[in-house]
């Protein structure tokens, strides 16, 4: 008798020790992300991600530089494995800022071309957005405009919107110009540019449509994927305002439509690196990109890769090499350049 109470207390031992042990192995299938995309935007993929590998992705949303400032501030504390925002800009600075940790992953060579993706693995573009023009059906031909350059000819006076110089976005296109023109010509450009707003720069990139479509400017600048949004929207009336622009594609004798991405890059403080860098191969894959240019009317960051009707529609393109880094490291200098010109 006492030896089976002591066989029956040794085996509950066991049972214990062995439940014990898998709990750490359970909770390391899981992954914590900071993401500056809105949740609707990413959720989808990331439980998809789930389902296919069983891997937890316990989300986090947040503006874009508050999640930077989050991470600056948690250290090697940070709960986060990974940071997923827009825009190269913003992600170069995550990796000055030393939040970010280089990945070296042969699938992620394979899948994210060199021109989408930080040198040195500091971070991976995950979809391509294009900066076009887009003007009032109505009232411009699309063979008036030509090159971002030509927006500062006089003809152009009180016709253009375009948001802030506090937008990345902005920055970035200066930053691109700066990498291929210099500081001086870029300078010269941006000032008589400025000259030609229709109005001080107010709200986002929809709202830019929503004031051509209502006969405040001729001429907007717009990342693409907000107008495929507005042409797809419930809304009727976003719907309306769209369908009276149409898309010109600038710079395609030299160097092309100015281009960025949205990206992510593992955190310095990750946990759970491996599946942070599992969560980047498979947002990098076929499936995940034809989801980004399916719902969210972005561009697949390589070629071969079907996108949206509404994206179709605007037609092909030919987009700038420039290495996207340099919309970082030139980012200081476009701030200040804009700051110089009164671009408010």
């Amino acid at each position: 008798m006492n030896r089976g109470r002591s066989g029956r207390w040794w085996w509950a031992v066991v049972g214990l020790c062995s439940w014990l042990a898998s709990g750490p192995l359970h909770a390391a299938e899981e992954l914590n992300l900071y993401s500056a995309r809105k949740e609707d935007l990413i959720k989808p993929l990331l439980d998809r991600f789930t389902a296919d590998t069983g891997i937890k992705v316990n989300l986090v949303t947040g503006k874009e530089d508050a999640l930077l400032e989050r991470l600056k501030s948690e250290g090697r504390n940070s709960p986060a494995d990974l940071l997923l925002t827009s825009d190269a800009g913003r992600l170069y600075r995550a990796q000055q800022a030393g939040v970010l940790a280089a990945v070296d992953s042969p699938t992620l060579r394979k899948r994210v071309p060199p021109g989408y993706r930080d040198p040195e693995g500091y971070w991976f573009g995950l979809s391509v957005r294009a900066r076009p023009m887009a003007y009032v059906r109505q009232r411009v031909h699309a063979n008036e405009l030509s090159t971002y350059e030509a927006l500062a000819d006089a003809k152009w006076k009180g016709r253009i919107c375009i948001r802030s110089s506090d937008n990345i976005y902005n920055q970035s296109l200066v930053a691109a110009m700066i990498a291929h023109r210099g500081v001086a010509a870029t300078e010269a450009w941006a000032k008589a540019f400025v000259a030609n707003f229709a109005r001080p720069p107010v709200g986002g990139d929809r709202d830019q449509v929503l004031a051509a479509a209502a006969g405040q400017c001729d001429v907007i600048v717009i990342n693409t994927y907000y107008l495929g949004m507005m042409l797809t929207d419930a809304d009727r009336a976003q719907r309306e305002a769209a369908e009276k622009v149409a898309i010109h594609w600038p710079n395609q004798q030299d160097r092309g439509v100015h281009v960025n991405v949205s990206g992510i890059g593992v955190t310095a403080a990750a946990r759970h690196r491996a599946n942070a860098i599992k969560l980047i191969e498979y947002l990098a894959g076929d499936a995940a990109q034809a989801w980004y240019a399916e719902a969210n009317h972005e561009y697949p960051i390589r070629p071969g890769i079907a996108i949206s009707p509404t994206l179709k529609s605007f037609g092909s393109f030919k987009a700038d090499r420039l290495e996207l880094h340099k919309l970082g490291q030139y980012n200081a200098d476009a701030v200040r350049l804009m700051d110089r010109v009164g671009w408010k």
